[in-house]
């Protein structure tokens, strides 16, 4: 037994329950907040995931300002409540944010910004930089073959949804509740973070959005799910 099973030897039940609890939100009660220590929890989370080299490839945009918030409403269908006549997760959530991923002037092998990266958050002495660079280079133009910006985008993206996973598990772990959105126009989204957040977004484009709080009400279905037989095949 490792550590964590031997101070929480029910850590098996404690998961799958998590998940039985965890739903996709899309009303929250707007009088409960998340408290500091938690959303810190949560946070950390996602910071600790890992992601493919451990290149990074993504931030986290949190928007607790109401009025920057309402900036999203008139394009993000997923989050304005217009699906359930609400005012969405942008009106109701204890916190909300964006998911960025790093575009290809970032995570083009070679580029300066990973050569910071290796020096100064991995501490990678020259030598192993050096292979970093020769490995990283050739799963991009050959093993996997992504080289344009929008490929490499989309890989930035699927680190970043590792990210939102482990932060939604720790969230149910934690009983709160939480919602990945999706329901979002990309070009305007992209417009409105670069004049109104600052951010370069020839470097950064939005991957996801997400909510966190306490849900207003109980799931009206039960969760639902294919079989373990029809999800997993052994050999």
């Amino acid at each position: 037994m490792n550590a964590i099973t031997e101070t929480r030897p029910d850590v098996n039940t404690q998961i799958v329950e998590a998940f039985q609890f965890r739903h996709a939100t899309k009303i929250f009660d707007p009088e409960r907040k998340v408290s500091e220590r938690d959303m810190e929890t949560i946070l950390e989370a996602g910071r600790l995931s890992p992601t493919s080299f451990g290149h990074e490839p993504f931030r986290i945009l949190m928007i607790q300002s109401p009025e920057k918030r309402e900036l999203f409403r008139p394009f993000s269908w997923g989050a304005n409540g217009m699906m359930n006549g609400s005012a969405g997760q942008l009106g109701t959530a204890s916190h909300f944010g964006i998911l960025l991923a790093a575009r290809a002037p970032l995570m083009t092998a070679g580029s300066e910004y990973l050569q910071a990266h290796y020096r100064g958050v991995k501490h990678l002495p020259e030598e192993v930089i050096e292979i970093f660079n020769g490995a990283y280079g050739k799963f991009q133009s050959s093993d996997h073959r992504i080289t344009t910006d929008r490929e490499i985008t989309d890989w930035s993206g699927k680190q970043a949804y590792i990210v939102l996973a482990n932060m939604m598990t720790a969230a149910a772990l934690l009983g709160v509740d939480s919602c990945p959105i999706e329901g979002f126009d990309m070009e305007r989204t992209t417009q409105v973070l670069g004049t109104e957040f600052g951010i370069d977004t020839e470097a950064w484009k939005p991957a996801v959005m997400f909510a966190f709080g306490y849900r207003a009400k109980d799931p009206e279905f039960p969760k639902t799910r294919r079989s373990m037989e029809e999800t997993v095949t052994w050999f």
